[in-house]
């Protein structure tokens, strides 16, 4: 996907500044990058190309210099502030109004004399998801976009997660909110200096949760408080979070038909979220649909680096991001034929493969290789079930005892750390530097810190790591973690695909979580003489919305019921003499919020309770996991169809 020919620098650039109007009358502020020549633009028309941001438009491109990059080589680059953000007028209020802000800016600027009527989108994240959210409106004008680390469905799989809450949603209120220097003007003298010197940052608010309504600085910014809260405490599936800012695939009908590539990394919250936009779109829509899935982490340039956490993956990793884009945008807006439409539409990093040992670095050397595929899951797939069994075992030998289990006490005044995995933006953005009052003079990345960085790390308490105490042990000794892996695998295993851990548990409260990992555990060596346990993927399950439709049911205690924790798809090749490791607890923070225990809605509770929770694994209640396995060879006719279904077993 990174094909040539491709336009080439041949222009100098302006730069004009203009507040669109909404349909509401609301002014957002955008900056136009033109081609231009001896200092004057050109009248084109052009192809434009847009990026919407809630992160300040002049230094998004100050940081990153896409719009001129783009201008140079022949497009019009439009960036615009979100609504109440920076330069932009109105009320800031997470993704909701993106999606008609949105499609108004795509009617500006195709009515503009120097645009050709067609208009593309490109950014990750938040202007991932104004992409989608813009193209739900149906606009005609929409000719191509790239959404990189954007999801299909916050509830499901980027705010909320099996019922959860991703706190590091609760992280962005704190950080962005204390950059947002215009909003807090607007709110009153003082506010800027409470925000930004010496105000409590999220590292300090995570020890006294739940959050209450006013007593944290956000009540100083209302509408950052509004949101987090309605994210934070509205737990069901209600119409809130059908909003096509939040969840485009509720919008499939509306949405606009056009080349879509999606962009997406192993260790990004939204990589589930990247293959139900691949699966749907793929299905309804002409695009054509194209998928990227490479070994990275939720970052403006992780798709140019070799690394993910404390994982080596290879140089072949990283690919040549703007390169990549301008392809793609010179095929559908200029004709130009660079071999695109005879790619195959996914392209995804297997990882694995390497020997293992550190990197220049200091990484592991896990090593890994691209793939083209046809189809999504691979239709080769093996869905094989691997059983848990007493004493730790994993295995695709079904267990046969008439009853066995495992129980353990999960206290949610004492969570399972979290260390590493899909996460995104956990920053703790701290006080300003000693004799500066404005958050404007200060680059952001040089101001946030990575609270809970994200991708592969071993799973090992270490200094450094949010939660983790002396004496810094495994992870896996912590007496409310159930560790299953297997024997030393006698071959090479490839796992491909999206995780399903079956699990049948009872617990003793009126309501608790379910959490599992899935890891690749290297043998001890020369270079890692304890081994490494190595985070592939994880998620949860709160029990009361164990029936996946977004409705509390409530499990009674002491009642036992089969629930399935989806973790997200990965790609990984497990070496001969590694083992597959399956972990189930009941907490993971503060990747989620902590289940209190105690029946009370989690994030307006008041009390907490201890939980005796219990995996079954006998004959009639198999709790395991079940692995998309790719056959050794290859060979496509040996595996029965490839549909994403939770096999039985």
């Amino acid at each position: 996907m990174t094909s040539s020919p491709c336009s080439q620098p041949e222009f100098d650039v302006t730069v004009e500044s203009h507040k669109v109007p909404m349909r509401d009358g609301v002014r957002l502020a955008t900056d136009v990058y033109l081609p231009a020549r001896y200092g004057r633009s050109l009248p084109g028309p052009f192809p434009a190309l847009l990026h919407r941001t809630q992160y300040d438009r002049g230094a998004v491109e100050r940081g990153l210099g896409w719009c001129s990059w783009f201008a140079k080589r022949g497009y019009a680059a439009v960036i615009q502030d979100s609504r109440g953000t920076f330069g932009s007028e109105g009320l800031t209020n997470f993704l909701f109004p993106e999606a008609e802000d949105g499609h108004d800016t795509v009617n500006w600027i195709a009515s503009q004399p120097w645009c050709t009527g067609k208009i593309g989108g490109w950014g990750i994240s938040w202007a991932g998801w104004t992409q989608t959210a813009m193209a739900t409106q149906g606009s005609n004008s929409i000719g191509a976009l790239i959404p990189t680390f954007s999801g299909s469905n916050a509830y499901t799989s980027s705010v909320r997660h099996g019922g959860a809450f991703e706190l590091r949603m609760m992280a962005a209120a704190f950080w962005v909110s204390a950059v947002n220097k215009p909003y807090q003007e607007r709110q009153g003298k003082y506010v800027t200096a409470a925000l930004n010197l010496g105000a409590p940052g999220i590292s300090e608010w995570l020890q006294r949760l739940p959050l209450r309504r006013g007593h944290t600085q956000l009540g100083l910014v209302p509408q950052y408080e509004d949101w987090l809260f309605d994210l934070m405490t509205r737990a069901d599936y209600e119409e809130m979070w059908r909003d096509p800012g939040l969840a485009p695939l509720e919008h499939l009908e509306s949405f606009s038909d056009c080349p879509v590539l999606l962009v997406g990394g192993w260790y990004d919250p939204y990589s589930r979220g990247l293959f139900e936009n691949y699966l749907a779109l793929s299905r309804a829509k002409r695009g054509p649909i194209r998928a990227l899935v490479g070994p990275w982490t939720h970052a403006n340039d992780s798709p140019q680096r070799s690394w993910a956490g404390d994982a080596e993956f290879g140089e072949d990793a990283a690919v040549e991001w703007r390169k990549l884009h301008l392809s793609w945008f010179d095929r559908w807006f200029k004709g130009i034929d660079n071999g695109l439409d005879r790619e195959s539409p996914l392209r995804i990093f297997v990882m694995g493969g390497g020997d293992g040992g550190r990197a220049q670095s200091g990484r592991i050397a896990h090593g890994g290789r691209w793939r083209d595929e046809r189809e999504w899951p691979p239709a080769r797939t093996r869905y094989t079930p691997y059983y848990m069994h007493p004493e730790g075992v994993l295995s695709e030998r079904a267990p046969e005892l008439e009853s066995s289990s495992a129980t353990y006490t999960f206290d949610p005044s004492d969570p399972v750390p979290t260390i590493g995995g899909q996460l995104s933006a956990f920053y703790d953005a701290g006080s300003l530097p000693a004799g500066i009052s404005d958050p404007d003079v200060v680059p952001r990345q040089s101001r946030v810190k990575d609270l809970v960085p994200a991708g592969a790390f071993n799973q090992v308490e270490g200094p450094g790591i949010f939660g983790c105490r002396p004496p810094y042990l495994p992870l896996g000794s912590r007496r409310d973690i159930l560790v299953f892996q297997t024997k030393p695998l006698p071959q090479n295993v490839e796992v491909t695909g999206h995780v399903k851990v079956a699990l049948w548990v009872s617990t003793t409260a009126p309501d608790t979580d379910f959490t599992a990992k899935l890891m690749d555990v290297y043998p001890p060596s020369a270079a890692y003489p304890y081994g490494y346990a190595f985070l592939l993927a994880d998620s949860i399950v709160r029990l009361r919305y164990r029936h996946n439709d977004g409705l509390a049911d409530p499990l009674p205690p002491g009642e036992a019921a089969r629930i399935t924790v989806e973790l997200p798809p990965t790609s990984n090749l497990f070496a001969a003499g590694h083992r597959i490791r399956i972990d189930v607890s009941s907490s993971n923070f503060p990747r989620f919020d902590v289940n209190p225990n105690t029946g009370e809605a989690p994030g307006l509770e008041r009390m907490r309770a201890p939980a005796d929770n219990t995996v079954y694994h006998d004959r009639l209640r198999p709790s395991h996991a079940v692995l998309p396995i790719m056959p050794a060879c290859g060979d496509a006719a040996l595996a029965g169809g490839g549909a994403y279904a939770d096999e039985e077993a």
